[in-house]
């Protein structure tokens, strides 16, 4: 039998020993002396054989210095920045009047399009760098511009937010881009500050074909530049653009095929479009990768870009029934040594635990999970990650009819939100809000107040399909029209069901569940055809496993003779066991 999600959820990070961090910055060495090699090569070529991509720009350095700001440049364009600061940083060292080594530096302290944000000791590191490469010899223009744009994010002048900071590099990059409009890096690197900006109250393209628009033309003049074709992905990762130029987003992993994150980015789009077995062969790739580049300045941390990649396996295992092998992830996560102490840390380890609880419809284990774990982590900086334990658990809670205990999970989800919205963090306040009016709909139906419980939970939907998706996560935690759906069905309200589901399948393409649920909703309102294709096209996808077999005699006693009409009493999926399949 299956174990539990609850024996899934003790999280255990021990500390790594001192001989296995020395072992693993050796591979890394080898590693990179293989990715690295010396190169003999005119610059313009530095990095053909660098399995980086291929970019190059010219700075005030020595040529001996050039070749390795360029490879420290790609580095940054796949956003892997614990290496390209650690390469930056060897630079400054070897050549101190190397200015744009000490902007390398400071371009590594902060991370659009990440949830990470700059500590204190980031934002004063970041600063220095910055005084330092203006202090260095004078650059060239197209240099000052990019170091100016960068000094706009780290000036403390008024303690700005970050967000504020973010919209000042991005409007000093668009100067630097109107000053040098066929400059590859200036264009490549004002496309990801625009991308940054895109607004978190709305789902919008503008900012996403803005960047596509910048990216293309650097993209044929070289067609390997890492940044162009790194934040083109991005660019794609929204509503509308997820099919589009698929053949560069496939391409991307091929251009740098031992970075993590190169080898991650194309499953954003392939779970865009419910691609699964691409999304757990991608990311399989990059968490084996990631392993090989350790984080912190001693190497002393697992890179949370493992961590990233095991959230999409977890994923896209579940939704083809994949239970065991999404608890065979869960395990390896939890059982990582020495993850590195980030925002992104904390979601994946909540999120996966939450995950898959939550898919398998176990509500006992998801009431049961363990919030702020491991305490080692600074929780207080991280409400969204948090919010999503509680979610869980009040889901949990409310399903399984513990009234007094989805209310206390509401009470902390408030405060998280509040905490949120507090620090300027409009994006995660409004995440963290769809999953209090779930739980909330959710306790409102165990109350019995069904016209509430249909209201809340529509107005989670509506706020969800609003919210644009963050970047760290693969998805809704659960989606709130798969939710309503499941509620509508509850309360015997099939067609509106199937209308749910639907909807829910065109934003999240190829869910189990609510593939499940549109076969259960078509059957019930009377449409026995579509429900026999959802449910041979589920079956077809699913993995083997309790909750396919759940599924398959399900279809066998409500396909066994033909329905007219009205809801027969096989409309209802058998009483799964644990682990199975649960819908009601």
């Amino acid at each position: 039998m299956e174990e539990s999600a609850s024996d899934a959820s003790m999280l255990v990070i021990p500390r790594q020993p001192k001989t296995a961090a020395r072992c693993c910055i050796a591979v890394v060495v080898v590693t990179a002396a293989w990715i690295f090699p010396a190169q003999a090569q005119e610059p313009n070529q530095a990095h053909a054989g660098h399995a980086l991509g291929s970019v190059h720009f010219p700075v005030s350095c020595s040529a001996p210095a050039q070749r390795e700001f360029d490879r420290a440049l790609a580095l940054l364009h796949h956003m892997t920045y614990p290496q390209a600061r650690s390469a930056f940083v060897a630079l400054t060292r070897r050549e101190p009047d190397c200015a744009m080594a000490h902007w390398g530096v400071a371009m590594t302290l902060f991370q659009p399009l990440w949830p990470t944000r700059p500590t204190p000791a980031d934002l004063e590191r970041g600063g220095d760098a910055i005084e330092a490469a203006r202090a260095a010899p004078p650059p060239r223009d197209r240099e000052k511009h990019l170091i100016n744009a960068a000094a706009a994010f780290f000036d403390n002048q008024g303690s700005p937010p970050y967000w504020d900071r973010i919209g000042r590099w991005e409007a000093a990059m668009y100067r630097a881009h109107e000053a040098f409009p066929e400059d590859d890096e200036t264009t490549a690197f004002y496309a990801l500050s625009h991308l940054a900006v895109a607004p978190a109250n709305q789902q919008s393209r503008a900012n996403a074909d803005r960047a596509a628009t910048l990216l293309l033309p650097v993209l044929e003049r070289n067609p390997l530049h890492p940044g162009a074709m790194h934040y083109l992905v991005h660019a794609n990762d929204t509503p509308g653009r997820e099919r589009e130029l698929l053949h560069l987003v496939r391409k991307y992993e091929s251009v740098a095929p031992d970075n993590p994150h190169a080898l991650h980015m194309p499953t954003h789009i392939y779970t865009r479009l419910g691609e699964w077995p691409s999304v757990i062969r991608g990311n399989l790739r990059a968490a084996q990768a990631a392993l090989a580049h350790p984080a912190g300045e001693s190497g002393e941390y697992t890179w949370d870009e493992f961590a990233h990649a095991i959230e999409y396996l977890v994923y896209a295992e579940l939704q083809q029934g994949g239970d065991a092998a999404a608890l065979a992830h869960l395990r390896r996560l939890q059982m990582q040594p020495n993850l590195e102490p980030s925002f992104k840390t904390a979601f994946h380890l909540s999120s996966t635990a939450a995950r898959y609880a939550l898919e398998r419809g176990d509500w006992k284990a998801a009431a049961a999970l363990p919030v702020r774990m491991p305490a080692s982590l600074a929780w207080d900086k991280f409400p969204w990650p948090e919010a999503v334990t509680w979610f869980a658990r009040g889901i949990g809670m409310a399903r399984g009819g513990d009234a007094e205990g989805s209310a206390s999970a509401i009470s902390r989800m408030l405060q998280l939100e509040a905490a949120a919205t507090d620090a300027g963090e409009d994006l995660f306040a409004r995440s963290i809000r769809v999953l209090r009016l779930a739980v909330e709909g959710w306790h409102a139906q165990g109350q019995g107040h069904a016209d509430r419980a249909r209201d809340l939970l529509s107005r989670a939907a509506a706020l969800e399909a609003s919210t644009p998706k963050h970047a760290v996560t693969p998805g809704p935690t659960l989606p709130a029209e798969e939710q309503l759906g499941d509620l509508l069905m509850q309360q015997g309200q099939h067609a509106d069901a199937l209308a749910a589901y639907s909807r829910a399948l065109q934003r999240y393409p190829e869910r189990f569940n609510s593939l499940f649920g549109a076969a259960r909703a078509a059957l019930a309102s009377g449409d026995p055809e579509q429900a026999r294709s959802t449910f041979e096209h589920l079956v077809s996808m699913a993995t083997k496993g309790p909750r396919r077999q759940a599924v398959e005699a399900w279809g066998r006693t409500a396909f066994e003779s033909a329905v007219p009409e009205g809801v027969p009493p096989s409309a209802s999926p058998p009483t799964p066991s644990a682990g199975q399949v649960r819908t009601h």
